[in-house]
C-alpha cells in the first residue's frame, strides 16, 4: 500500500504546539521523501481559556477541536501531546492512535530570574503554576511557597514572569525544548522531586481508524519503548477515572534490559496526603501492570481523594 500524496496536519496554534508538528512533518519527509504535508492550524477550547480548565469540561479542552477536524475530513493526521489527551475515556469513535514518537525529557524545570534552584527560593516566592499535580507536590516538599495560577503556552507564561506576574516558573522540559528556550532553566527537577503528569515528554499521532494507507505510512515513527510507557500510564489514569482536578502522576519507564515499570501518585490538592505505587511488569503486558498499579492505589484510598475534589 503506498503513502498518501498529501497529508494534512492539524494541530493546536501555539507556538509549541506548531514546533510539535515540524519535529513530525520532518520525520515523515525522512521516512516518504515524496509525500507533501500541509498544516491545519485550530484555536482550541483550552488555548483560548486562560481560567480554570474544569470551568471547559477540562478533559477535552485542548483536543475537541483538533478531533473534529479529524472526523470531518478536514485533516488526516493530528499531533497530540499526550498529557493533554483524556485517557479516562477511549478515543473519540472512528480514530486510533497510529505512532506514539520516541518520548523527550519528561521532567519538570524551574524557571528563575537569577537562576536560583528550587531550595533556594526564598519564603513566599510566587511560583507560577496551574497544575494541580504541581502544587501539591510543592504544597508537600516547599510549604512556604506560593503558586499562583497561571495558563497559556510557554512562550506567554514566560512573558508573564517578565511583567512580574511571578517570581519563577515550573514548565516541562520537553516544551521549552520544542520552542528552543532551554537557556531560561535554572533547574530540572528530578522526577523523584516532582513526579511527570502521565504521557509527559510523549507524541502521538493519531488518525481516522480507516485510513489504512495513512496508518501504515506514518506506522514506523512509532517507538516501540515508548509506546509501552504510554500505554501503561494511560491505563493507570483510565482505572483511576481521575478529573482534570485531581493531582495525579505517573511516570512509567523501561530500562536498559527492556524491564517495564509504573511509579505513581496519587495526593490530596493540598499536598498532605500521598499514595504511592510502584510495581515492575515482570511477564505482565504494559496495560495490565497500569491496572494493577491503579488498583494498588485505590485499595490505599485513591477513589475518596479523587471523588472529595470539586470538578
Amino acid at each position: 500500500m503506498s503513502a498518501p500524496e498529501l497529508i494534512r496536519v492539524v494541530s493546536r496554534d501555539s507556538p509549541m504546539a506548531l514546533a510539535q508538528v515540524e519535529r513530525v512533518r520532518a520525520e515523515l519527509a525522512a521516512l516518504h521523501p515524496g509525500v507533501r504535508t500541509e498544516v491545519v492550524p485550530v484555536k482550541t477550547t483550552g488555548d483560548k481559556w486562560l481560567g480554570d480548565l474544569s470551568l471547559v469540561e477540562g478533559k477535552g479542552a485542548f483536543t475537541k477541536e483538533v478531533d473534529a477536524a479529524l472526523l470531518s475530513g478536514e485533516a488526516d493526521l493530528a499531533v497530540h501531546c499526550v498529557k493533554d489527551v483524556p485517557a479516562d475515556r477511549p478515543l473519540p469513535a472512528g480514530t486510533v492512535f497510529a505512532a506514539f514518537l520516541e518520548r523527550d525529557d519528561v521532567r519538570d524545570a524551574l524557571v528563575h530570574p537569577d537562576g536560583l534552584t528550587l531550595d533556594e527560593l526564598p519564603p513566599g516566592t510566587r511560583v507560577g503554576t496551574s497544575s494541580v499535580r504541581r502544587v501539591a507536590q510543592l504544597a508537600a516538599t516547599h510549604p512556604d511557597l506560593m503558586c499562583v495560577p497561571m495558563r497559556g503556552n510557554a512562550n506567554r507564561r514566560l512573558a508573564k514572569l517578565a511583567a512580574g506576574e511571578a517570581d519563577a516558573l515550573l514548565l516541562a522540559v520537553s516544551g521549552l525544548d520544542r520552542i528552543g528556550r532551554r537557556d531560561v532553566i535554572s533547574e530540572v527537577l528530578s522526577p523523584e522531586t516532582m513526579m511527570p503528569p502521565i504521557g509527559a515528554g510523549i507524541l502521538a499521532l493519531q488518525c481516522r481508524e480507516d485510513d489504512a494507507a495513512l496508518i501504515e505510512a506514518v506506522g514506523p515513527l512509532g517507538h516501540p519503548r515508548t509506546h509501552r510507557e504510554a500505554t501503561a500510564e494511560r491505563m493507570f489514569l483510565h482505572v483511576l477515572q481521575g478529573h482534570c482536578n485531581s493531582p495525579i502522576a505517573g511516570h512509567a519507564h523501561v530500562d536498559r534490559s527492556g524491564e517495564l515499570s509504573l511509579r505513581a501518585c496519587v495526593f490530596t490538592p493540598d499536598g498532605k496526603t500521598r499514595l504511592n505505587a510502584h510495581e515492575w511488569a515482570g511477564r505482565l503486558d504494559a496495560a495490565t501492570l497500569g491496572t494493577s498499579v491503579a488498583v494498588a492505589l485505590l485499595r490505599q484510598g485513591a477513589r475518596e481523594i479523587i471523588d472529595g475534589i470539586a470538578h
